[in-house]
């Protein structure tokens, strides 16, 4: 028996009625589903895959959250209006910004929340455009995702939450203007309509659905994407089908660094970055501060014509980010004894590249970064071989738009009136993240708003 096996319901145990309905078995559906049911609602999640997790399993970096005991204990002194304000910068200052107080808010709260269903995250590490280490991840420093989805996973079982997959939501039900349910079908069940109080949309966003990025962002149509195959905007199209407003639907994040071998496409995340690795072109030169946002990054490896650039590091980089050890497993790292030896298999010039990590060696050891100004994740040089490359291009990696919420998760009409009993919080909404997504702010959104959603749900339902 799998693990989706063990965790999932039989379609046979399927009622006709529940307090609350979970579209997606992401970190944001099974968050809202827990908290709701620690506050007395009969809960069930539905997710149309096989597979349990969405993008949420594919995160490799950390959940962002200031004024934490974890900052603390890592020397980080750290304020919530200053992970504000490097949000709202990164976002270009397109964010909602009454979504974005609310996260800055609630993130210390969050790690708590976890810490409290013994989901520890009690090391950082930084991402690219924050002013201080805000990237809370596991003190054995494993991906974030597959490491939260494990632990939630486990309070699903305990509280004996149902989760039925393969279970396709068709449409939401209304009764007298409120979202009262939803039309399913399952390969065995068949159709059937289930009867709730409430409704959460948190399904994913639709970087996968490149009809719609054909209609949003033509521009983008010749690169690949990181996300799963289920990311195809399907509680967006359930959203608009009763009245929701959409927001910021052309802006499609592009992520700097994913490798493309034998038709995949594997999210080099910004965590080997953080640990202290570099970017060099085709000369052996760096050519960007790598720890600058997303679309800053990007634009820079764009703007060199080539086919891609390589991300360096040594062994010292490769044992603070362990996602590391899954890109080898995937044969998608070069490496050599010497720096003359991953140049070689890199193509590039042995005196260039030796050259540039001398320079950055100098920079790191100094602090002081003068040709590209990077000053964060600057704790390590690359000075312990044997010595690592990933040849990198950028990908589509995250839709920033989406269903208009606010601050409660409660879905607006084209009127800025909330629909009655109908809820949507992670990537299938829009606004938080403005023009660009910060590294680190998307797992944080799940549990922020997850929580919330669960709560408000409750608040409707039990008058609490």
């Amino acid at each position: 028996m799998t693990k989706s096996e063990f965790l999932c319901a039989d379609i046979d145990d399927l009622k006709n009625t529940y307090d609350f309905i979970v579209i997606g078995s992401g970190l944001t559906g099974m968050t809202a589903a827990i908290q709701a049911k620690e506050l007395g609602l009969d809960v069930i999640i539905l997710e149309k895959l096989s597979n349990l997790g969405g993008n949420s399993m594919r995160a490799s970096t950390g959940m962002n959250a200031v004024e934490t005991l974890t900052q603390l204990n890592h020397h980080v002194v750290d304020s919530q209006e200053s992970f504000y304000c490097d949000t709202l910068v990164g976002g270009k200052g397109s964010n909602d910004r009454t979504l974005l107080s609310y996260f800055v808010r609630h993130t210390e709260s969050a790690i708590e929340w976890l810490a409290h269903h013994n989901i520890e995250l009690d090391d950082i590490t930084s991402t690219g455009g924050m002013s201080k280490k805000r990237a809370h991840r596991p003190s054995n420093a494993s991906a974030i995702g597959s490491y939260l989805v494990k632990g939630l996973q486990k309070q699903i079982i305990a509280r004996k939450i149902p989760l039925f997959n393969q279970t396709k939501v068709l449409s939401l039900l209304k009764t007298d203007g409120n979202v009262s349910g939803v039309a399913i079908e399952h390969p065995k069940g068949g159709k059937k309509l289930i009867k709730s109080k409430a409704v959460l949309i948190a399904s994913g966003g639709f970087a996968h659905n490149y009809e719609m990025i054909a209609k949003l962002a033509p521009n983008l149509l010749n690169l690949p994407t990181t996300n799963h195959p289920g990311a195809m905007g399907d509680g967006i199209k359930l959203a608009t089908s009763v009245g929701a407003k959409l927001i910021d639907m052309d802006k499609i994040q592009v992520h700097p660094t994913a490798r493309q071998e034998a038709g995949h496409v594997y999210l080099i995340g910004e965590g080997l970055r953080g640990a202290g690795a570099i970017l060099i072109n085709h000369k052996g030169q760096r050519f960007v501060n790598e720890m600058s946002t997303r679309d800053t990054v990007t634009k820079a490896i764009n703007d060199l014509h080539q086919d891609g650039v390589a991300l360096v590091f040594d062994q010292e980089i490769r044992n603070a980010f362990k996602a590391v050890e899954f890109y080898d497993a995937m044969h998608l790292i070069l490496s050599g004894n010497t720096l003359d030896e991953l140049a070689e298999k890199l193509n590039v010039s042995s005196i260039s590249f030796s050259e540039t990590i001398r320079i950055w060696n100098n920079a790191q050891k100094s602090s002081k970064d003068v040709m590209f100004g990077r000053q964060t994740a600057m704790e390590r040089g690359i000075t312990k071989p044997p010595y690592y490359a990933i040849h990198i291009k950028p990908a589509i990696h995250y839709t920033m738009g989406g269903i208009k919420i606010n601050s409660l998760t409660e879905v607006l009409d084209d009127k800025g009136e909330p629909i009655p009993g109908l809820f949507a919080a992670g990537e299938v909404t829009g606004g938080l993240h403005g023009d660009n997504r910060m590294g680190g702010n998307s797992i944080a959104e799940t549990v922020v708003f997850g929580r919330q959603a669960g709560q408000q749900a409750a608040k409707l339902i039990l008058k609490l």
